[in-house]
């Protein structure tokens, strides 16, 4: 029997958990019952000697992580809303600044973002007591969220802090980070990274539940950075002067890291004294105390003087032949005098043209906590000095983080998911301006309130946004003075100055919130009576909230169809009517109440492979749903779904 009637778009989030089921059928379809459920023993059968069934074995585990797991497979059913009025360059950028609850974002994220992201940057809470904010109830996030933000009405606000006295302290931040780094995988590419900051009080918990996440086969690297420029003499025991970044990739195995620039101390290592045509070089010891069978052997300088071999306990690292060929090509330094222990010569030209990372950061690379505030307060002009945050890191400890991880052109997307007072975003643009890359940047930041709320300033996303609008006009400005010429005509113009080869930069950012959908949902909990009855099917006809505009409802259907939330969209008009035309016709979105047969037919003469349009369009009329139905089926649109 042939469908006609159109699908019914998801407003819920990503399923997880039936990904994994859909994989683990794909991988071994014998496990499928009649019923398409999975039997495990079957599983178990399949893979043999695989399986542990065992009741002791090595892991983690912590009171709440299977409340975790019905977290993560929970879906969302809020959306992101545009605030072009609190934006930069909202048509044309592709940054994003996110304000709401990480944990129901990560999962809005989830069919847009789902392996897109190159490098993931986190500093959470360090659970030093005290010092953050949670929802008390996973099973209620959303509306945790709306009340703590006071966008519904509730008894209370539902998060609260974490200290030290109560009996659950680091069970409660596992609890907290372990759905987020669960959902957060999901979204880096196979040669994508994550890098998190943490201290002495919950590292070796973070090392913990990286390796179970990730996989302890995809660690790369602990990193020591130091914050302080100088000791704390008031210390009880130790001035702690380092905090650590755990860095863990999706693939280790064939994840190589950016070579970071040379410095200046490696360049002058490398003379040339002989004047060798072959440019400057530094020289290395030709012999080491590790046995080599053709290690020892008389060689001859070219002053005439006979070297027996080399010294005493030790043996030349090349065979005799090596050495006569390295010889007779000059690459053998003998001295001024050429008289002297002979020794390797390696050429500049010939090295890696960068360097390998290494595991401690000085703050005289990368700055020290200092210097990050004085960056914060530089940029923001805070009313109340109590309101710059301790925790804030310098930009160039995440640009080193960016030139190891991500490509200058590549147009890479970062995420920073505790974004705070917004330094990833400040890093990436500074980063894209010394090299003319085009890195883009999602931050999300809870809108935790200040404690001094101040004229401009109530929130920390507040301070976010309103540090990377300073940040953009100080690039611009910058520019403007350089290259008079290149600025526009209209002063007030955000983003005027192009780089490099005339392509304007990206300097901007769309601003999104967390709210509940545009959409209201069939309440399968209330009440069965007449009244009840009637409410709820009055809803489902016209189920658009009161407050929402045009835009959000699109943006909302943009995002639960899978794209990105910079995706281009243009305007057509067909038979009078506006219809939104996502990613060059890929899909179109009609949000018309009134819709027609020839608006369908206009629609289907586009041959999108995607169409959504409101069932309230269709005004109860089930003949022209049935019609539009087969009309798009005719010009090969399959995909036609109604909200």
């Amino acid at each position: 029997m042939t469908n006609d009637q159109p699908d019914k778009l998801d407003l819920r989030s990503h399923d997880i958990a039936e990904d994994k089921r859909q994989e683990l059928l794909r991988l071994f379809p014998e496990i499928r019952t009649e019923g398409g459920k999975l039997d495990f023993e079957r599983l178990k059968l399949a893979l043999g000697e695989a399986v542990d069934v065992g009741k002791e074995r090595y892991g983690m585990t912590w009171p709440g992580k299977a409340e975790c797991f019905k977290t993560i497979q929970m879906p969302s059913l809020g959306t992101l809303r545009p605030c072009q009025d609190e934006s930069v360059d909202f048509d044309t950028t592709e940054n994003l600044i996110i304000e709401g609850d990480n944990l129901e974002v990560l999962k809005l994220l989830q069919k847009s973002y789902l392996g897109k992201v190159k490098m993931i940057y986190i500093d959470p809470p360090y659970n030093t007591g005290n010092d953050f904010i949670y929802p008390d109830n996973y099973a209620e996030s959303l509306q945790t969220y709306l009340a703590y933000t006071g966008q519904v009405d509730a008894e209370g606000k539902k998060f609260g802090t974490n200290t030290e006295a109560d009996g659950r302290f680091h069970s409660k931040w596992l609890n907290m980070l372990y759905p987020r780094l669960y959902l957060a995988r999901n979204l880096l590419r196979e040669d994508g990274v994550i890098f998190v900051s943490c201290d002495d009080n919950e590292v070796h918990n973070l090392r913990a539940l990286m390796n179970e996440v990730f996989g302890e086969e995809n660690f790369v690297a602990n990193i020591i950075w130091q914050k302080v420029f100088s000791p704390k003499n008031s210390a009880r025991h130790f001035s702690e002067d380092h905090d650590y970044i755990v860095l863990y990739a999706r693939q280790a195995e064939t994840w190589r890291p950016e070579l970071l620039p040379r410095t200046d101390e490696m360049e002058a290592r490398y003379d040339n004294p002989d004047n060798d045509p072959r440019g400057p070089w530094t020289s290395g010891d030709l012999s080491a105390r590790n046995y080599y069978s053709e290690g020892i052997y008389p060689v001859t300088c070219p002053s005439g003087r006979m070297v027996e071999g080399p010294p005493q306990g030790r043996y030349w690292v090349i065979s005799r032949d090596k050495f006569l060929a390295l010889d007779k090509d000059g690459r053998i330094w003998w001295g001024k005098d050429g008289n002297g222990t002979p020794r390797l010569k390696r050429f500049l030209s010939e090295v890696k043209q960068g360097r390998v990372p290494q595991t401690l950061w000085p703050y005289s690379e990368v700055g020290h906590t200092q210097d990050a505030k004085k960056q914060l307060m530089e940029c923001v002009a805070f009313e109340q000095t109590d309101n710059v945050l301790d925790t804030v890191k310098p930009t160039g400890l995440i640009r080193k983080m960016l030139q190891i991880a991500t490509r200058p052109q590549e147009a890479d997307i970062v995420l920073d998911f505790f974004a705070g007072s917004g330094s990833t975003g400040h890093a990436i643009l500074a980063q894209n301006k010394e090299d003319g890359g085009n890195r883009r940047f999602v931050l999300v930041q809870l809108p935790e309130p200040l404690s001094k709320p101040e004229t401009s300033l109530k929130t920390i996303a507040d301070i976010c946004k309103e540090r990377i609008r300073r940040v953009i006009k100080k690039l611009n400005d910058e520019e403007a003075q350089a290259s008079p010429q290149l600025a526009l005509p209209h002063p007030s113009h955000p983003n005027p100055l192009p780089e490099g080869e005339g392509a304007k930069k990206d300097r901007g950012f769309r601003v999104f919130k967390l709210v509940e959908s545009n959409f209201t949902p069939w309440d399968a909990e209330a009440p069965k009576d007449a009244e009840s009855l009637a409410k709820q099917l009055e809803l489902h006809i016209r189920h658009i909230r009161d407050d929402r505009t045009e835009q959000d409802l699109l943006f909302e259907l943009l995002l639960k169809s899978g794209f990105p939330l910079t995706t281009p969209i243009q305007t057509l008009m067909l038979e009078g009517q506006p219809v939104h035309s996502v990613a060059d016709g890929a899909m179109l979105i009609c949000l018309e109440r009134e819709l027609t047969l020839e608006l369908i037919r206009a629609m289907a003469g586009k041959k999108p492979e995607r169409v959504v349009c409101l069932d309230e369009g269709f005004a109860g009329n089930d003949q022209l749903k049935a019609n539009a139905v087969q009309i798009f089926k005719t010009k090969g649109v399959t995909n036609f779904k109604t909200v």
